[in-house]
Parts: C-alpha cells; structure tokens; sequence
C-alpha cells in the first residue's frame, strides 16, 4: 500500500509547491484537487498549459497523482448546477488521462438543495436511486472515452450511504468504471466501539476487489472528524484486513492540518511495517 494525502490539505494554488509540500511531509502520492491549480475544484474547462504544469511537477518531485476530486452533487434537485457539475468532471476526467490519475472520485449526492453532505428523507426515495443513476450512466460515458475509473465514497447523508448501498451501486453497473473509495472512519460513524470491527469485516466481505482507494482519516469518540492515529479507529485491525482481502493501492490521508500531515505520514508508514513483519 501507499501511502497519500489529499493535497488541498496544503493552502497553495501551484502544483510544484504543493507536491513539493507533499513529498517533504512524507508521502508518495495525492488525490489531487484542481484547486491546487488555481482553478477551483470545479473547474468547466482545464487549459493545456494547467495540466502540463501538474504533470511536470509530478514528474519533479515523484508524487503520482493517484485520483483527482471531481466531487459535485449528483442528485441536486438544480439541475443546472447538475450540469455544471457533470461539465466538471468531464474536464478532470480528460486531465487525469493525461496525467495518468486512474481515478476521478465523486460523490453520489443528496436531495437537499443546499448542501450535498446533508441527508434529505427523499434520498431514500427510489424514485432518487433512478435519478441518481441516470447521472452515473452519462459519468460512465465520460469515463469510459477517457480511460479513469470513477471512485464513489459511501458517504453517511448521501444517497449511496454504506457498504450495502455500494453493492447495489455496483449491481446497477455491471463491468462499469464505478469502483469504491472506502472510509472507515464513514463507516464506523455513529457505531458503538464495540461492532467497528465486524462493520469493517462486512464492507470488505462485499467489497473486496472493487474497493479502488482507501481514506486515512479518523474520528474522536464524540463524532468528530481527526487526524489518523489520533481517534478511535483500529489501524492494524484494518491495514491487515485490507492487506488480506488482497487491497494494494493508495492510503489517502485527511481530516488533519498541515502542520499535522508529517505525523500522519510517520504513524502509517509505521503500521505498515508492522503489518509487513
């Protein structure tokens, strides 16, 4: 596994520094975000020049450009935001072919017309899983021209909430680009300490192979989001039960400061070697 970190992380809009920033934190890889570029996350059109820039300064400092955010409300009742979400995706997906990223990452959305990490009661609604599924057919498209993968986060308040709802994600799109983004420090919200466990057992049970990335953040008892190593999530419980089920791509690190981030790097690393011995 190797180990990455979201490189918002770092409040810079040039590539060079913030991959630069990065590799002296200790880590091997990012999931980038075009912010990083000056551009904003959301960006309908990616010049030329902004990809050659972040494909050079990849190449300078070693950091490979392991997935790009293309994360937009898939499910926004304005269906013009829609639009100028899913007109962003298409502009990341042709950036990430050109600077090798097999991944762009989105998430599957909410009703709620204000804020996509807000759980709505139509989420559940299945006229909201076909409406939500219309938008994965014309990403699939997108992804498909370009060669990337589209990685989904379970996310609590969103429409694809847990491992069950990836599944029939998955089920929805047989031999399509939709792989999984895993986050247990998703999973385990809300779940008393004593089933973390056997909650990370399931997902990787119905996951397995099509887990594509995992994130590295964690959570204090009462909920909020930490630095990884710095909550209630069992590290080696669940570095070793991804090593098991055969998972061997990049540990994204967030939910920490930059100040935070070379700690961050130097307790995974640890719990890599430990698990390797």
């Amino acid at each position: 596994m190797r180990i990455g970190i979201f490189a918002k992380t770092y409040d810079d809009a040039d590539p060079q520094t913030v991959l630069s920033a990065c590799r002296t934190s200790g880590f091997e890889c990012v999931q980038y975000n075009m912010a990083c570029s000056g551009l904003g996350s959301l960006p309908d059109t990616i010049p030329t020049d902004v990809v050659s820039e972040l494909n050079a300064a990849a190449h300078a400092t070693g950091v490979s450009i392991d997935a790009i955010s293309a994360t937009y409300n898939m499910t926004d009742p304005d269906l013009d935001r829609r639009k100028t979400g899913r007109a962003a995706f298409a502009a990341i997906a042709k950036c990430a072919s050109v600077v090798g990223s097999p991944i762009v990452t989105v998430c599957s959305g909410s009703l709620d017309a204000h804020d996509k990490w807000r759980y709505h009661r139509s989420n559940d609604n299945p006229a909201s899983w076909t409406e939500m599924c219309r938008e994965f057919d014309m990403l699939c498209e997108i992804a498909e021209a370009n060669e990337i993968l589209i990685g989904v986060e379970p996310e609590p308040a969103n429409i694809v909430c847990s491992a069950a709802r990836a599944i029939d994600l998955l089920a929805s799109f047989p031999g399509s680009p939709i792989r999984i983004v895993l986050d247990p420090a998703n999973l385990i919200e809300d779940v008393t300490p004593d089933r973390h466990k056997s909650i990370i057992d399931d997902a990787l049970d119905q996951l397995g192979s099509m887990i594509a990335l995992v994130h590295a953040k964690d959570r204090f008892v009462d909920g909020r989001v930490a630095a990884a190593g710095k909550g209630v999530v069992d590290w080696s419980y669940l570095l070793r039960s991804l090593a098991a089920c055969g998972f061997d791509g990049s540990l994204v690190a967030h939910g920490m400061t930059a100040v935070e981030a070379p700690g961050v790097a130097n307790f995974l690393a640890t719990e890599l070697r430990q698990i390797a011995d």
